[in-house]
């Protein structure tokens, strides 16, 4: 399985994708979701789930930040900037419902929240799984829920990088 993003050019995260990019939501938290496709994926694929994460945050908070979440996407590509408008796939919450993300209700966590580094540039994880299922889960899920429903029913992963700098 392939994964593939406009966004990410000569293996940098375009700047309208965080902090340096000029659309964000009523928190100030970059809202312009970062594009992807996916290709090659298993013949029984039934949805896929992904998860943006940045584990150069670890240093700074104390855990993987987790910018974008979802599950029982149907389709084989997200275009930019559709992480508030799409209603065909199921969206978690991500770390700014956390104590260092100003703990964001989870209603309003529950979206793309673009690269924010702290301190340096850091390096992005779009991890995509490809599942035999589609899985029993709600808006505002956890990343543990994600997983604990994934248990099983993984075909395939692929992971994509991008470096979003400071």
């Amino acid at each position: 399985m392939l994964i593939s993003s406009t966004g990410i050019v000569n293996g940098i995260i375009q700047k309208k994708y965080g902090d340096q990019g000029d659309q964000f939501d009523s928190n100030h938290i970059s809202s312009c979701s970062l594009p992807f496709k996916i290709e090659n994926e298993p013949e029984k694929t039934a949805s896929f789930a992904f998860i943006l994460e940045d584990k150069d945050a670890y240093p700074v908070t104390g855990f993987v930040w987790v910018h974008w979440i979802g599950a029982n996407l149907i389709r084989k590509e997200l275009n930019e900037n559709e992480s508030r408008t799409a209603t065909d796939f199921v969206q978690g919450a991500n770390s700014w419902i956390s104590i260092q993300g100003n703990q964001l209700p989870r209603e309003q966590a529950s979206y793309y929240g673009g690269m924010a580094p702290p301190d340096k540039a850091h390096t992005y994880e779009l991890h995509v799984f490809a599942l035999d299922k589609t899985l029993e889960l709600e808006k505002g899920f956890y990343l543990n829920e994600l997983y604990r429903e994934m248990e099983g029913h993984i075909l395939d992963e692929a992971v994509l990088k991008g470096i979003y700098e400071k």
